[in-house]
C-alpha cells in the first residue's frame, strides 16, 4: 500500500517553507522518525521526520522549492507488517543457529556510514573548516579527531563516533559547512546489537518475549544515522524522549531551551507547547525583538558598473546579528569626556620592564582593566543585566572584564574573569596571553563568555571619539581613543598634557545620565590620581 508523507505543521501562522535539503530519493528505505529533509522558515531551521516507514516511490519535492503545510512530500510504499514479522522470524531462527560460514561472514560484514557535521551548539548552524586532519585510505579510531571547524565564536575539534576507515572526504580546508551536512564516508564494522541503546518501554508479555530473542542485524542502506552531539562540544543533553523532541522540531521549537518539569527535569509535550506559547505571546507584546529589521531589497548595483559579492564570514555575520540586536534592543546613551594621563604614562613607562620580565605588557587597557573593576564596586548598576521576561535586574557579585580585539576574521571580545582579584601585572600578562589566542583563532567558548563590563581600545589606531554599542547583556562600554598633547589651563598658565578621550555608552532602561556621568568621571579620577583604587575600589 502506498501513502503520502505530507509536510507537517510548523508553528502557528508558518504555512510555508524553504526546502534546503531533501535527504532521500526514490527506491531509499526510511524509517519512523528518520530525518528525510530540512526546511527554512522565518523562524528556524526545522529539521523533518518521517511519520511512516517504507520503500520511497516518488519525491514531491526538490531542493529550493517553497513547500506548503500540508503538501506531499514523499510517497511511500509501506512494507506488510505480516511480511515484516516472516522475515525477523525467520533471521531470528538463522541467528540463533548460525553456520561457521554465516559466523565468518558477519565478522567481516562492514558497512559504508556518512559521517555529518554534528550540532556544534546553541543557535550555530555553521561552520568554516579549519583543518581536515584525515584523508581516503586512513585508519580511524573512536573519538579520533577528524577536523577543526572554526565558528563564529570558537575553534572546535571535531572527534568521530565510529572505527574504520575513510573511503571518501568530501570537504576541504576553508569550506563552509552547515549543520547536519555529510562530510565523510567512512567504512566500518557493523555494531553488535548488543551494544546498542533499548528505548525504554514498559514491559509486557509481548516485549519480554521480544527481548529474550536476539534482533537480526539492521541493513544498512545509503541512508546514515545523524550523529549525536559530541560530549566535549555540547556539555549537557537535555532529558527529553523521542517523541517530544520530534515534537519540538516540527513546531521550530529548540528543545535545549525548554525547562522541563518531569522528574530529573525531564521534558514533556505539555513543556514544548507551554513554551511556545509563552514564546509567541512575547513577541507579539513586543518583549522580544528580532536582531534586527528586515532589509529591504537591494539595488542592481551592477547597472552601475562592477562589482563584487562576498560571502561574510561566520565572525563577521554572528557580529552584525548580534549588534544589530543590541542596538536594536538597548536604548543607548553615550557620554564622553577626557583624562589628563600624563602622569600615568610617565609611570607606565618606568614599570614597563617589569611586567615585561612577568611576560605580559603594561598597556592602558591593561591598567583601565583594573579601573573598571573597581569603578563596578563603587556603582554596582554598572555591573547588571537586565531581564525585561521577568522585570528583574541581575546584579553580579564577580567582576569579569570583556576586551575586543581586532582580528583579521573580525571583532571578538574574549574575558578576564575575576579581575578584582588579580594585580595589574597579572592582568598584563592573560591580557597579552588571550589577546594572541584570539589572534591565533584558538579561543574557546569559555574564554567568550561571563563578561559583565567591556572596554574597546581604539587608541592604537586613531580617532578622538566614537559611540560604542552595548554588548548585549551587559549594560554598559568603555570606548578608548588616540591620546594627544593639548595645551591644559593649570595655575594661571597653557601646559602641555597628555589627553585621553573616553566615551561610555550604557543602557538607559537601568542607568540615568547622572549616574553615567559619575561612573565616567570616576575613572578620569581614577586614571588621573591611581591612588583612588586603592581609596575606593
Amino acid at each position: 500500500m502506498t501513502v503520502d508523507f505530507k509536510l507537517p505543521h510548523l508553528g502557528e501562522n508558518i504555512n510555508t517553507a524553504d526546502v534546503v535539503k531533501v535527504l532521500v530519493k526514490e527506491g531509499d528505505r526510511v524509517d519512523v522518525d528518520q530525518i528525510i529533509l530540512e526546511i527554512e522558515t522565518d523562524k528556524a531551521t526545522v529539521e523533518v521526520p518521517s511519520e511512516i516507514a517504507g520503500i520511497v516511490k516518488k519525491v514531491h519535492i526538490k531542493e529550493g522549492d517553497k513547500a506548503v503545510v500540508g503538501q506531499p512530500v514523499i510517497t511511500v510504499e509501506q512494507i506488510e507488517e505480516a511480511n515484516t514479522n516472516k522475515e525477523q522470524e525467520e533471521s531470528i531462527e538463522k541467528q540463533a543457529q548460525p553456520s561457521k560460514e554465516s559466523t565468518a561472514a558477519n565478522k567481516q560484514e562492514s558497512s559504508i556510514v556518512e559521517f555529518k557535521v554534528p550540532v556544534l551548539g546553541e543557535n550555530i548552524k555553521s561552520a568554516q573548516i579549519a583543518k581536515v586532519l584525515i584523508k581516503p585510505g586512513d585508519k580511524i579510531n573512536a573519538d579520533q579527531i577528524l577536523m577543526e571547524l572554526e565558528t563564529d565564536k570558537a575553534t572546535v575539534e571535531v572527534p568521530s563516533e565510529y572505527a574504520g576507515t575513510i573511503k571518501e572526504v568530501k570537504v576541504k580546508d576553508g569550506d563552509t559547512v552547515k549543520v547536519g551536512q555529510p562530510v565523510f564516508l567512512i567504512e566500518t564494522k557493523s555494531m553488535p546489537e548488543s551494544k546498542k541503546e533499548v528505548p525504554e518501554t514498559k514491559p509486557t508479555a509481548k516485549t519480554e518475549k521480544e527481548v529474550e530473542k536476539p534482533k537480526p542485524a539492521k541493513e544498512h542502506t545509503h541512508m546514515p544515522q545523524v550523529i549525536d552531539i559530541p560530549r566535549d562540544i555540547v556539555k549537557k543533553v537535555v532529558p527529553a524522549a523521542p517523541s517530544v523532541r520530534k515534537f519540538a522540531r516540527e513546531i521550530g521549537i529548540d528543545i535545549h531551551q525548554v525547562k522541563g518539569s518531569g522528574k530529573g527535569g525531564r521534558i514533556t509535550v505539555d513543556d514544548v507547547k507551554a513554551f511556545a506559547k509563552n514564546l509567541n505571546q512575547k513577541i507579539q507584546s513586543g518583549q522580544i525583538s528580532t536582531p534586527g529589521l528586515l532589509q529591504e531589497p537591494l539595488p542592481d548595483f551592477s547597472k552601475w558598473g562592477e562589482i563584487e559579492r562576498i560571502q561574510m564570514n561566520n565572525v563577521r555575520k554572528k557580529t552584525a546579528e548580534h549588534l544589530s540586536y543590541a542596538w536594536s534592543t538597548i536604548p543607548h546613551v553615550t557620554q564622553f569626556d577626557k583624562a589628563d594621563i600624563t602622569n600615568l604614562e610617565k609611570v607606565r613607562k618606568e614599570y614597563s620592564k617589569k611586567v615585561e620580565a612577568a611576560g605580559g605588557k603594561l598597556t592602558v587597557t591593561a591598567i583601565l582593566i583594573k579601573i573598571a573593576a573597581s569603578a563596578l564596586k563603587v556603582f554596582p548598576q554598572f555591573n547588571t543585566s537586565v531581564d525585561m521576561q521577568k522585570s528583574e535586574v541581575v546584579y553580579k557579585k564577580y567582576f569579569n572584564i570583556g576586551v575586543a580585539v581586532d582580528t583579521d576574521k573580525g571583532l571578538l571580545v574574549p574575558v578576564i574573569k575575576d579581575v578584582d582579584k588579580k594585580n595589574i601585572v597579572d592582568i598584563s600578562v592573560e591580557l597579552a596571553e588571550i589577546s594572541q589566542k584570539a589572534r591565533d583563532k584558538k579561543l574557546s567558548l569559555e574564554d567568550m563568555q561571563g563578561g559583565n563590563f567591556t572596554i574597546s581600545n581604539l587608541g592604537g589606531i586613531g580617532g578622538t571619539y566614537f559611540t560604542p554599542i552595548v554588548n548585549s547583556p551587559e549594560v554598559a562600554i568603555l570606548g578608548v581613543s588616540r591620546s594627544s598633547y593639548e595645551p591644559v589651563y593649570i595655575d594661571g598658565k597653557f601646559e602641555p598634557r597628555l589627553m585621553m578621550p573616553l566615551s561610555l555608552s550604557y543602557d538607559h532602561r537601568i542607568i540615568d545620565g547622572a549616574d553615567g556621568i559619575r561612573f565616567l568621571r570616576w575613572i578620569v579620577e581614577a586614571l588621573e590620581n591611581p591612588f583612588l583604587i586603592a581609596l575606593e575600589g
